[in-house]
Order: C-alpha cells, then sequence, then structure tokens
C-alpha cells in the first residue's frame, strides 16, 4: 500500500482527520458505496466512544476492548453477533491501514479476537435436482404448446447467477450476441451508487439458441422478462413442482446454484465474485459457505456410493 494516503497522518492526529483520509483511501481502492458507509460508520461510532482529543498514538488494545464491551452489553442498542463482527472488522481493517502507511509504530488492533457469525448455509440445488428441472424445461420447449420463456429463463440463471431484481430489470439491450468476447449479459444499474455492481457475464451458445427461439415467440419491448418480479418466481417455481421437487425453488437457490457449479467446476474465486457482482468483505462470507455446500455434496456422494443411509 502507497503512504501517500496517510503521509500527514502522525502518533499525534487524532481520530476525525484520520476518518477522512481513511474514507478516500477506501475509494480510492474501488470499495462499494455500502462498504464506505458501514466501516466509517463502525470507527466514527469509535470516535464517538473515546475522548474526543485522543491521539492514534494514545489509542490500546484496552480501549478497543472495552469499546467493543460497551456497544455488545453496556449501549442499551441491540448489537446483533453480525454488525459485532463486521464492526471489529471495521477496526482491524482501519489500524492495519494506518500500521502499513506508517502512521502508528504498532497495529494495536492485531489482537483483538475476531468473532466469527455461523449463518445457515443456504438451500441450493443439487446436481440431480438441475438435472430434472431442465429435462422438465426443455420438455416444454417440444410440448405440443411450446413454451420458451422457463427454459430461458431458469438456464439464464444457472449461467449467471443473477438476483431477481437484476433479472427483471434487463432490457434486449443488455443481451450482447456478438460481443468480441463472446455472447454475454450486460448487468447494468441507473443509479450511480450502484455502479459497482455493473458487470459482463458470459453465456454459453446453448442460451443464445434458447434466447433466439424465445425471442421468436415473445414480442419484447424494453425488458427481457415483460413480467411482474413475482410472476417469473411463479415461473421458477413452477419448474420444480412439475419437476417433482419437494423444495421450492427460488431466485437465490439458484444464485447459489449457480456459485457452486462455478466453485467445484474449479473457475478462479476472483471470476466468481465478479459474476456475483459482491465486494471482497461480502465474497469472505460467502466464500466459506460455497466451501461448506461443496464438502456436503461430496459427503452425500460418497455416501450414495457406498449405499450409506442414515435413519
Amino acid at each position: 500500500m502507497s503512504k501517500d494516503t496517510t503521509a500527514h497522518i502522525t502518533p499525534q492526529t487524532t481520530l476525525t482527520p484520520a476518518l477522512r483520509a481513511w474514507e478516500i483511501y477506501l475509494e480510492d481502492q474501488g470499495s462499494s458505496p455500502h462498504t464506505v458507509v458501514a466501516f466509517l460508520g463502525d470507527l466514527r461510532l469509535l470516535s464517538s466512544y473515546l475522548p474526543p482529543d485522543k491521539k492514534l498514538g494514545d489509542i490500546s488494545l484496552v480501549d478497543l476492548n472495552n469499546f467493543l464491551r460497551w456497544m455488545e452489553n453496556e449501549r442499551n442498542i441491540p448489537c446483533s453477533p453480525k454488525t459485532l463482527a463486521r464492526r471489529i472488522t471495521s477496526i482491524k481493517s482501519f489500524f492495519r491501514w494506518l500500521h502499513e502507511g506508517g502512521a502508528i509504530a504498532v497495529n494495536v488492533a492485531e489482537k483483538v479476537v475476531q468473532k466469527s457469525v455461523k449463518s445457515p448455509l443456504p438451500d441450493v440445488l443439487s446436481p440431480a435436482n438441475v438435472e430434472a428441472i431442465l429435462e422438465t424445461a426443455h420438455n416444454a420447449l417440444h410440448s405440443e404448446k411450446p413454451d420458451t420463456r422457463a427454459y430461458t429463463l431458469f438456464t439464464l440463471l444457472l449461467h449467471t447467477g443473477l438476483k431477481k431484481g437484476e433479472c427483471a430489470n434487463l432490457s434486449p439491450n443488455h443481451v450482447h450476441l456478438d460481443a468480441p468476447e463472446g455472447p454475454l449479459i450486460f448487468v447494468r444499474y441507473a443509479s450511480p451508487q450502484n455502479r459497482y455492481k455493473e458487470r459482463k457475464i458470459p453465456v454459453p451458445q446453448s442460451w443464445v439458441e434458447a434466447y433466439q427461439a424465445y425471442r421468436k415467440e415473445y414480442t419484447l419491448g424494453d425488458e427481457l422478462f415483460p413480467w411482474s418480479a413475482r410472476m417469473l418466481e411463479y415461473i421458477i417455481e413452477g419448474l420444480g413442482n412439475d419437476a417433482g421437487l419437494e423444495k421450492r425453488v427460488s431466485f437465490s437457490m439458484c444464485r447459489w446454484t449457480s456459485a457452486l457449479i462455478d466453485w467445484r467446476a474449479g473457475v478462479p474465486h476472483t471470476k466468481i465474485r465478479q459474476k456475483l457482482g459482491i465486494s471482497e468483505v461480502q465474497w469472505n462470507e460467502v466464500s466459506h459457505k460455497l466451501l461448506s455446500l461443496s464438502l456436503q455434496i461430496d459427503k452425500e456422494e460418497t455416501q450414495t456410493k457406498y449405499g450409506i443411509v442414515h435413519n
């Protein structure tokens, strides 16, 4: 890290001006607006807890632990385990930045104990589930009344991992079939504060063929899927029902399944993160869940292979 952003900060600097410099650094690094707001909010809370004239060089590990204890037990404002874990991450990131930039001699936050939060693993489609849904959707393409909509929608989610809102906001103009790097979906956002989520996601030729048939069947205007988000949910859920699945298929389930397929195929983690449009901070939790889900599938496949059944 360059020391330029901390050049004017010394152990005698107070938190407020140091936080202004850190904000500039985070923005220069391309951190998402949500990450910047969350990190700065956490450190401003620390600033309000400590004496206003407290110098960076005078902040100790005891000060930080007392702050976290106050915030968790004595502030009289609920602090969830997830929020506490994020605030610890914010503190560690800030003091590591100060130390690496030469603003302080010792990283006093290094020994702050990080508290992990174990949230439930997301529900995903097993390989057998995916195969069953694809077969059901494919059969709909060749029925007496062919319907390309369900197949096009489901395979798009499987290949791209799009969120429901992103999918509902797609336009035919976002489908670039003749891009130099190959067919892709350009996920765009109207709001400037969400521009960091914009990304280009490749799609295979099999989806291009389905999409071209879909365009012949439906008259499209400004929307790639001219139905409400709730209707799109019904379409996905209906595919699962028709395929005989007991679980309710959802956009979130398809998104996690898409990421898990990439993970198990050995796709570089940076590419998976970029495809999902999430920050490095978010990826930390997502990657742990993908690892756990992959290990879970390995275990189930091994049990099936050897005929192990647990009642």
